[in-house]
Formats: C-alpha cells, structure tokens, sequence
C-alpha cells in the first residue's frame, strides 16, 4: 500500500521537530511531503498516487486533506501536530505522541462522517459570533505581531453584544453564539467540548443566549443580516456569506487509525 504523508510545520508547538517526525515516517516507508508556503495540501492529496494519504498538522490542516481523500475514495490519516487536535483527541488518538499516530498507516479502518458547510469539508465544528469574532482578532495580531494579542482578543469576546440578526432555517433566533457541530459535543463537565461519536450521521446545531438551544438535523440553512459574516471554520478564520448551508455525509471518510485504539 502506498502511503502519502504531508506535514504542516507551522502547526502547534513543533514538537517532535519537523525532521523528526519526517524521519520517524520515511523508516516506515511513508513519503512525505513538508509544506511551504503557496502549497495547496489538498490539490498535492488530491494528486498524490497513494492509497492512504495523511496529515501531521492541527485542526485546520485537516481538513482540505480529508476533502481529498473522500473525493478519491482513499484512506485518510490524522497525526496530531497542532495545539490542541481536537479531531484527534475525538478519534481516539494520543495528541502528545503524534509518532506513535503514524502506526495508522498499517492501522485499522474505520467509517466516520464529514460535514460541509456550502462545498467546504470540516471535521469539527463552523461557529458564528463570539468565538469566530475571537479567532479572527487573534489571527489578524499574529499576522502583525502585536503584542498583548490574547489578552486583546478576549477583551473582544466579552464586549461583543451586538445582535447578529441571525435565522435558522427561515426562523429568527437571538444568540451570541451559534455553532454547528459534526455529531454532538459532550455540555457538561468532565467531558465538555468532547465528542463520544464520529459516526452518528448527525449535525448538532447550538444557541447560546443565557442557556444553549440544541437542534439536530441533516441539513440547516443559515442567514444573517447584511449578507457575510465572520466565522471559524474548525477553528480557522473564514467569511462566509448567505445563505450558509450545512449538511452531513454520513461515514464518508475512511480513517486509519493504529491497532487497538
């Protein structure tokens, strides 16, 4: 079986390096690819002559990578190599040894599913408001390198009260928060943020006003006023504009993960 690995290395804490983790998978036969800057991974999975291809980055990596491999209907790998790997963390993997996550390749198959929002693949979960209004602050002061930019992209997660004048399928809704989720995130603690399935085949759509509003479904259509709004794509900054359809394509994407996990 040919295996193709690509690896993000501005991803996370860059620990193992780069070259470690290239070396650890060329001695199992993997080849890799290290990404710069202009490459588009998910065109090099798209066109890489391998039966299983995979990612060694962080959430955000992710995905463009699974679009692939569902589109040619080929195995997909996830390495942990981000900061927090939640898609990893949900797959069953150990998000602290992403070496050990490069045994999937001669691991076992599952079937899980993938969500979309418009053509887009995500994996985890698209949010609108707070959250996005956070992570688009926090990329525009990495990309400037202005000090204090945690400290300043809280500051505008608390003070973001305006109304988004959001509707969900056609029925207006009040919330600073809408997230729409592939399968369903544990609310309560110790789990919380968790999810128990991949595979359930199911979108979970949450409200957040006061308390959280949970809806399920197979499709929703968002819009909000003026058109485009910000929003986090597994937890990416992304505009999207109106309407935003989401849907679910039930066990979709062949995931390899190492034996026993």
């Amino acid at each position: 079986m040919d295996r193709f690995l690509l690896v993000n290395p501005r991803s996370g804490d860059d620990r193992p390096s780069v070259d470690e983790l290239v070396r650890a998978a060329r001695a199992r036969g993997i080849r890799t690819h290290v990404l710069v800057e202009g490459d588009d991974a998910g065109a090099l999975a798209g066109a890489a002559e391998a039966t299983a291809v995979g990612i060694a980055g962080g959430d955000g990596s992710l995905a463009a990578v699974a679009a692939a491999a569902v589109e040619r209907d080929v195995r997909f790998v996830c390495v942990p190599y981000g900061t927090r790997n939640h898609f990893a963390r949900d797959l069953g993997l150990d998000r602290t040894d992403p070496i050990a996550a490069l045994d999937a390749f001669d691991g076992e198959e599952r079937r899980i599913d993938v969500a979309r929002v418009g053509d887009r693949v995500f994996l985890n979960n698209v949010s609108i408001g707070m959250y996005a209004a956070l992570v688009h602050r926090r990329e525009h002061h990495r990309r400037s390198r202005q000090a204090f930019a945690r400290m300043r992209a809280w500051l505008i997660l608390a003070t973001h009260r305006a109304p988004l004048g959001i509707t969900v399928d056609g029925e207006a809704v009040e919330t600073r928060l809408l997230l729409v989720a592939n399968n369903a995130y544990a609310l309560e603690l110790p789990s919380l943020g968790e999810r128990e399935r991949l595979d359930e085949g199911v979108l979970h759509l949450y409200l957040v006003q006061g308390g959280v509003d949970e809806r399920t479904g197979t499709r929703f259509e968002i819009n909000v006023r003026g058109g485009r709004i910000h929003a986090a794509v597994d937890g990416e900054p992304e505009v999207l504009q109106t309407p935003i359809r989401f849907a679910i394509e039930p066990r979709a994407l062949r995931v390899l993960v190492p034996k026993g996990v």
